[in-house]
C-alpha cells in the first residue's frame, strides 16, 4: 500500500485519516474504495474507482492485495466486481487503469478482469528518482464480461 496511499499508513491514527479521506471522496462522488476480505472478514486488499468524471462517465481503477493473497485471483475478482458495480450502480461507461510495465502480475490482473491494453505512457511514474513507463488498460461498459459466453 506504500505507493498507493497518499501518506504512509503506519499507525491506527494514520489508518483513520486514510479512511476519513476515502469517506470524504465518496461524499462528493469523486472516488469509491472497497476492502476485499476473505470469508472470515480478514483484509486481503482493496479496490477503488477514483477520478470519477460524471460528464464523461469515466473513472480510474486501482487495486492492491496483501502478500498472502497474491496469486489466488483475489485482485481479479475484486476488479471484476468493482467494474460491474461502477457500470451498474455508478452508471460509468469507461474505466481505466495503469501499471508499471515491469509489473507483469498487475498486467495479468487487468487482462483477466477484462481491461484491454490501450498503450504505454512513457515515464509517467517516478519512484526513488527512477522514472517508469506505465501500460494503460481500459474496460467499457459495452465490453463482454470476462468469462462470459457470447
Amino acid at each position: 500500500m506504500e505507493r498507493q496511499a497518499d501518506e504512509p499508513v503506519d499507525s491506527a491514527e494514520a489508518a483513520g485519516r486514510w479512511i476519513a479521506r476515502r469517506e470524504a471522496e465518496r461524499a462528493v462522488d469523486s472516488a469509491y474504495a472497497f476492502a476485499v476480505v476473505d470469508a472470515g472478514d480478514r483484509p486481503l486488499g482493496q479496490v477503488a474507482v477514483g477520478a470519477v468524471n460524471r460528464a464523461h462517465g469515466t473513472g480510474w481503477v486501482s487495486y492492491w492485495t496483501v502478500p498472502r493473497a497474491r496469486g489466488g485471483g483475489v485482485a481479479v475478482r475484486g476488479c471484476a466486481a468493482l467494474a460491474r458495480w461502477a457500470f451498474t450502480e455508478l452508471g460509468l461507461f469507461r474505466l481505466e487503469l495503469g501499471h508499471r510495465t515491469d509489473n507483469p502480475a498487475s498486467c495479468g490482473v487487468a487482462r483477466a478482469a477484462g481491461f484491454a491494453v490501450e498503450g504505454v505512457q512513457r515515464q509517467k511514474l517516478a519512484y526513488d528518482g527512477v522514472r517508469y513507463d506505465v501500460e494503460l488498460h481500459a474496460r467499457l461498459a459495452s465490453d463482454p464480461v470476462p468469462g462470459s459466453r457470447l
